[in-house]
């Protein structure tokens, strides 16, 4: 074999990370695919699969997957002596050694007229496309990391490659509509906003991966988190079109290929006194009735809405890497929360003609159906998806207008929601409320982030938010969603979605025990790296549907800056409208070719000369049973998750323990998780300076930007004002239920603050500082150099003076009070009986407690212990130094 066409293969002495399922035999090349019919997936954790190496002959293409550590392979095989438009796929099974890939690439080599002809090399595959005759296979060339979740990597895609499944490829010509198609399909930029993982489900939320596998540990597979869903989220899957070829071939799709979703993923870092806070925000868009601003409105027939969003909002202390405790556990850290928000078009056939070039086109609403079937279907699906809790509308369109517009679609969404309720069981109604988010803008004040931050108070409190603990038990569960929405789903839904996200934050904050009060002030560094992740996360989100970034951002309903971001709004509203006029078309084009909206048929309509794609995303069935006009919801998916999980787990007495876990999950406790590998990447060598976790976006970087070297607290505002004040009585009074105390304290605080409350704010902080000062250096004045400031348990009597020139002084003062013997803490005196307190120590090493502190008085456990007198006179010039040190400081 000549090893210079495997060199991306090299020798290695290193032992494999996984154990073999068969027996290691040659493959028997060349068999018949098994059966057309779609069968259910394998998925192999003994390794995964993470570097492709894709060979050719003259009859086969060889895709030779390895692992990361690159020391067990596998090969799958494609025909391409089969007529072009068909596809056949082949895979054993096996498991190969480096030395034993080296012997069957050799063979190969040899058997071949033409030899083995290495094509690239890959870092995930996509899947199989079609245009008009040749099968291409969509292979990631290039790819970064962008997060890690329980030592799992996310990954970007930077570069792809289409690679024909022929032996006899020739490029197509310019004007051929191969051509054309090939060029529509490459509108869709993949090296952008589209991300996978390798080893970490992200198409569904971390609350779903992790229930799933509690239920594993349980034996209770046959529970399916969300109802309906019992694998990948089909619906986030933006390449389940380009996989379908492969489901018939073989049964380890999920093995080989990659499931990737577009939206906004990204990571920052939070240090809070030297530990790492990481916040991942995660979008995924909907990949079902996708597309362009004004070419995809409302809803389609099978209730899919425009524009469909799910922001997760993870917050994990990375104390320890993985999803698990030290001493095998398993999925069982209580160091994971997470938050999940939901945004989308109004589910209603309404639609907006762009042709008159206009920026504000009418909107038209096209068919109005007395039942709102599609709007059913839609709010049916968001109780399956997010466990059967209450849904919460936020509409932020218009209310009031001179000419009806947006006012148009609020009358018909308020008799849809007011329908549905109808039937609805009580505990289960919808919760709706409307408000004019643009009128509230425009006025006076900070109107706009009371009523939010009132609001977000009340939601996160419904909702509650998922944290994981060692069992069902312990583990607080995310039941319900709250669905914002405005006309256009990006700048209003965004805004309102950051102080939503924003309040979530410190709840979960606060159930780390990192902060004491769910309340993050406005301009700390938490909530101005928050204001980042969210601002990023509406940027793509636009440019994804609206062809720009977002026009109003939080700088714009916080009114600051006004002049500056008042000429960004203008210039982004001109991109906007140049974007819904020109481009959106073939924007719209490529999308429909990607995900399979359209396919094309010898003697049917080309894309581009199609009027409307509507029937390509709307299907209607005219036989078959229909749903139901009153009882329009799944019963399986109203029933909240609490009540499932309670029944079927907690009552039965079948909750996690060790001995279940060692039953139920196989290979435990080594084989359940390949984090390790993953996080801690062999055989790889690199600067520091260029690792994911080091240039991450922290909030390190305020401390530079700050005037003065003092650290500033993440969670203390920088532009300490009564606004935060005003706030923060705010959401306690909706926590506490408390309104009338709290309107009273709020009238008290507007009549205290000035517009200079600033300036008082910090004249009366730097009075405190120097009050304090004042207070310890007198305090100090009245220790002599060998005494030292602690409790003790008895009078001492009879202390000589050591000839120290202010003893006499100090007890000429002091008889008085004290009377002939005053309780002088000396060395001597002290050393017999030294107190300790171990509690609290222990509690600081024991990287298992996570509790907050409460405070030291409260806890305070002395213990005596006994000290050696020899010692005596060094404990004694230790003392003088810590004083003299204390003194100085």
């Amino acid at each position: 074999m000549n090893k210079s066409t495997v060199t991306d293969i090299e020798e290695d002495e290193e032992n494999a990370d996984g154990t073999r399922e068969d027996t290691i035999t040659p493959m028997m090349y060349g068999r018949q695919p098994i059966s057309t019919e779609t069968s259910k997936q394998r998925k192999t954790k003994k390794f995964i699969l993470s570097k492709y190496t894709i060979y050719e002959t003259n009859e086969r293409m060889y895709i030779v997957g390895s692992n990361k550590r690159e020391t067990m392979f596998r090969v799958l095989e494609i025909d391409l002596t089969v007529p072009q438009d068909q596809l056949n796929v082949l895979e054993d099974n096996v498991f190969f050694t480096r030395n034993e890939i080296m012997n069957v690439l050799a063979g190969l080599e040899d058997a071949s007229d033409m030899g083995l002809i290495k094509r690239l090399t890959g870092y995930g595959l996509l899947g199989f496309i079609k245009f008009t005759s040749v099968y291409y296979l969509v292979v990631v060339t290039k790819c970064s990391q962008v997060a890690v979740i329980g030592g799992h990597f996310v990954l970007h895609i930077d570069g792809t490659e289409l690679v024909p499944i022929s032996n006899n490829y020739k490029k197509p010509d310019k004007g051929s509509m191969e051509a054309k198609l090939m060029q529509t399909f490459q509108n869709l930029d993949l090296s952008r906003t589209f991300y996978f993982s390798y080893t970490y489900d992200v198409t569904n939320t971390l609350q779903v991966n992790l229930l799933r596998e509690k239920l594993k540990a349980v034996g209770r597979d046959d529970i399916s988190i969300p109802s309906g869903i019992e694998d990948y989220n089909e619906m986030f899957i933006w390449n389940n079109f380009l996989l379908k070829p492969i489901f018939s071939c073989i049964e380890t799709v999920y093995d080989w290929f990659q499931c990737i979703i577009q939206g906004f993923i990204d990571q920052v870092n939070v240090s809070v006194l030297g530990k790492n806070i990481y916040i991942t925000l995660i979008a995924r868009r909907s990949h079902h009735f996708a597309g362009a601003r004004f070419l995809k409105r409302g809803v389609n027939t099978n209730g899919f809405v425009a524009n469909e969003v799910e922001t997760e909002q993870v917050v994990a202390d990375m104390t320890l890497t993985p999803f698990h405790k030290p001493g095998n556990g398993y999925f069982d850290s209580d160091r994971y929360t997470s938050f999940v928000q939901h945004r989308g078009s109004i589910p209603l056939y309404w639609t907006q003609e762009a042709s008159n070039l206009t920026a504000k086109p009418p909107i038209e609403i096209n068919v109005v159906d007395p039942f709102f079937s599609p709007a059913a279907l839609h709010f049916d699906k968001l109780f399956q998806r997010y466990g059967g809790g209450v849904i919460q509308i936020l509409n932020l369109i218009k209310t009031k207008e001179k000419k009806p517009r947006e006012t148009k679609l609020l009358k018909e969404f308020e008799e849809c929601i007011t329908y549905l309720n109808k039937f609805l069981p009580d505990d289960k109604k919808m919760d709706y409320v409307s408000w004019d988010m643009s009128k509230a803008s425009k006025q006076d004040g900070q109107g706009v982030i009371e009523f939010l931050e009132t609001y977000a108070a009340k939601s996160v409190q419904k909702t509650g938010i998922f944290h994981n603990g060692k069992d069902f038990k312990s583990t607080a569960i995310q039941e319900g969603i709250c669905r914002s929405n405005c006309i256009d789903c990006l700048d209003r839904t965004n805004a309102a979605q950051f102080v939503i996200g924003k309040r979530a934050l410190g709840v979960q904050l606060r159930q780390l025990g990192i902060i004491d009060n769910s309340f993050l002030e406005y301009d700390s560094d938490i909530v101005n790296i928050l204001t980042e992740l969210f601002h990023d996360l509406g940027d793509t989100i636009a440019l994804q549907y609206g062809g720009s970034h977002l026009v109003n951002t939080m700088e714009t309903y916080r009114k600051i800056n006004q002049w500056s971001s008042h000429s960004r709004d203008m210039i982004e509203s001109i991109k906007r409208f140049y974007s819904n006029s020109f481009v959106d078309a073939q924007r719209q084009d490529a999308i429909n070719l990607f995900l399979g909206h359209y396919i094309w048929k010898e003697g049917y309509p080309a894309l581009w000369e199609m009027n409307t794609d509507f029937y390509l995303h709307n299907e209607y069935v005219t036989n078959g049973l229909k749903r139901s006009y009153t009882h329009w919801w799944n019963t399986y998916h109203v029933k909240g998750l609490k009540k499932l999980l309670t029944e079927e787990i907690l009552e039965k007495n079948n909750d996690i323990t060790k001995e279940k876990t060692i039953l139920n999950v196989r290979g435990y406790p080594g084989a359940f998780d390949n984090y390790w590998n993953e996080y801690y990447a062999p055989r790889a060598v690199t600067w520091i300076t260029d690792l994911f976790v080091f240039n991450m976006n922290s909030t390190r970087r305020y401390h530079n930007l700050a005037t003065n070297s003092k650290e500033v607290s993440p969670f203390l505002s920088r532009k300490q004002s009564s606004f935060n004040k005003k706030l923060k009585l705010i959401t306690e009074a909706q926590g506490n239920k408390k309104q009338d105390k709290v309107n009273i304290e709020l009238e008290a605080v507007n009549e205290k603050f000035t517009s200079y409350d600033e300036i008082e704010l910090c004249d009366q902080q730097l009075h405190n500082i120097v009050e304090t000062k004042d207070t310890i250096e007198k305090h100090l004045e009245n220790f002599l150099p060998y005494e030292l400031p602690i409790f003790h348990d008895e009078w001492l009597l009879n202390h000589p003076s050591h000839g120290h020139p202010r003893r006499q002084e100090f007890d000429n003062e002091n008889r008085d009070e004290i009377g002939d013997t005053p309780p002088i803490v000396t060395s001597a005196s002290y050393l017999p009986k030294v107190s300790v307190d171990l509690a609290f120590y222990q509690n600081v090493v024991d990287i298992d407690s996570y509790e907050a502190q409460s405070d030291y008085e409260m806890i305070t456990n002395l213990t005596t212990m006994s000290v050696d007198p020899n010692e005596e006179q060094k404990y004694s010039d230790a003392v003088t130094n810590i004083r003299r040190e204390f003194a100085f400081l």
